[in-house]
């Protein structure tokens, strides 16, 4: 029986890097990101559907996400009918993932888990966390997003200390070395709670 590791976190965290330390280890990882990517490209599950409630984000086939965070933006309301049509495709995605899964721990990588209720098809949960202060230098050190645009984002997530307090493992990911070490740690755990089941 695979075991599923929800792997959660707020933007800038280390979510990604510490979603590749556990591919390293050897579990095979599904990214909630990477589905909706998917879906909207073309010949995409979402993108009928999405051309059709939203006229003029498909461009070309795609889902244009610029098109589509312009009418997003003009209506927040918007926003309830895009995840009416996305959260059950992702769903579907991830059980397809999972369906065709060998390895012992798969993990999932989704960074609205709490939020959307996810946590509740997970054996157990990891947050990757770190302090306010690396988080937005990290963010804001990318380049590719302002000040204003990172609060706003951070708005629509639960609070860390919230997702901290809900996760079963926290993964401090201050540096590569001490984010590695406590994925072993966690591997190693869930192994032993498997072996003495």
């Amino acid at each position: 029986m695979t075991f599923r590791l929800g792997l959660t976190g707020s933007i800038g965290m280390g979510k990604t890097t510490t979603a590749n330390l556990f591919r390293d280890a050897g579990c095979e990882v599904w990214n909630a990101d990477n589905a909706v990517h998917r879906m909207y490209q073309a010949g995409g599950k979402a993108v009928m559907s999405i051309n059709n409630v939203f006229p003029g984000s498909v461009i070309d086939g795609e889902v244009s996400r610029a098109k589509l965070k312009i009418i997003l933006q003009d209506n927040p309301s918007n926003f309830h009918i895009l995840e009416k049509i996305v959260h059950p495709l992702v769903a579907q995605d991830r059980n397809h993932f999972l369906s065709n899964a060998t390895s012992e721990v798969c993990v999932f990588d989704i960074p609205l888990l709490f939020e959307t209720d996810g946590d509740k098809n997970m054996d157990a949960v990891a947050c990757v966390a770190v302090d306010y202060a690396t988080q937005k230098q990290r963010v804001l050190g990318r380049g590719t997003m302002t000040l204003a645009q990172f609060s706003q984002i951070t708005a629509k997530q639960l609070p860390i200390a919230e997702k901290v307090e809900r996760s079963d493992y926290i993964i401090t990911t201050d540096t590569l070395r001490n984010a590695k070490r406590q994925v072993v740690e966690i591997l190693d755990d869930i192994k032993g709670h498997k072996e003495n089941a």
